[in-house]
């Protein structure tokens, strides 16, 4: 960082129009900034069947009982998405430290990516590109976001700042009861698979509450949403041979944002807008009637 501050030059990830964005709202770019964290994950939970001790239903055998990572119950995965967490803050937070190395206010257009390490285990990285503010008063933290150039003006336009990048991440497993294999056998017909509906719901409304959550951590007002991500796969169940269970993984990132000014959204304050007329007879006329008020 320190010789690429003494080179006097700079490297981003941003197109020509996410630069001529973020340049419009007084910023500049000072670099690309990294972050990397590569994780074994040994021990995850969830090797228990989610439903297998939450009750019989009429002798078929475990009933279906949603089981969320964040609640910690039997056959969860709390283990690994602790993990998930922490690998993921540490990739942002040592992005972050590169851009107040940098000199940067905050880092814009960040890519969160998890991808396998080729020695085993998984690699966390985040990349972004540092910006900075001329004459603006250094941040005791640089800001995070995952929005493009073009969305970060706007943002700023509209009297708001990126405060950080915020997390949402559950994972929801179910057991397969009696109840959703017959309703997912041929002679169903078309159907609703009611335990396949509130397993997704379930993991999609954790994920919201663990992302509102983290929103207020950072003491944000509120979080716009780029990425909302929700992978399924299916297991068989440890605990009743020929069933299966079903496990979802529900990701939410977004950008957490707050107010700075008030002014920005007074429409009495904003400059007068400019419209020229594609007439050439109006604009003639506008030209004499603009020579005679200055006559």
């Amino acid at each position: 960082m320190a010789e690429i501050r003494r080179s006097g030059t700079w490297g981003s990830a941003l197109t020509s129009d996410e630069f001529a964005a973020v340049r419009s709202v007084g910023f500049q770019p000072v670099g690309q900034v990294l972050g990397a964290a590569v994780y074994n994950v040994g021990y995850t939970g969830g090797y228990g069947c989610p439903g297998a001790w939450g009750g019989y239903n009429f002798g078929w055998g475990p009933a279906g009982q949603t089981q969320v990572s964040s609640k910690g119950g039997y056959g969860s995965f709390g283990p690994l998405v602790k993990t998930l967490y922490e690998a993921r803050r540490a990739a942002i937070s040592r992005m972050v430290a590169e851009c107040a190395e940098l000199g940067g206010h905050g880092v814009v257009g960040v890519r969160l990516t998890i991808g396998q390490f080729p020695a085993g285990g998984l690699e966390f990285k985040a990349i972004g590109t540092a910006v900075s503010a001329p004459g603006a008063p250094r941040l005791r933290q640089p800001f995070t976001s995952d929005l493009s150039g073009q969305d970060f003006a706007k943002l700023v336009h509209s009297g708001w700042m990126p405060a950080g990048l915020v997390l949402g991440i559950t994972i929801a497993a179910r057991h397969d009861d009696w109840q959703t294999v017959g309703q997912t056998r041929w002679s169903a017909g078309n159907s609703e698979v009611t335990g396949w509906t509130d397993l997704v719901n379930d993991a999609r409304h954790d994920a919201r509450q663990q992302l509102a959550a983290d929103v207020k951590r950072i003491g944000a007002e509120g979080v716009v949403i780029a990425n909302m991500d929700l992978r399924v796969r299916e297991r068989e169940c440890p605990a009743q041979e020929g069933r299966r269970d079903h496990i979802v993984e529900a990701v939410n990132i977004g950008t957490a944002i707050v107010r700075f000014t008030s002014r920005h959204l007074d429409r009495e304050q904003h400059a007068p807008l400019a419209i020229m007329s594609l007439d050439p007879q109006r604009r003639q006329a506008a030209r004499v009637d603009i020579g005679q008020n200055r006559g």
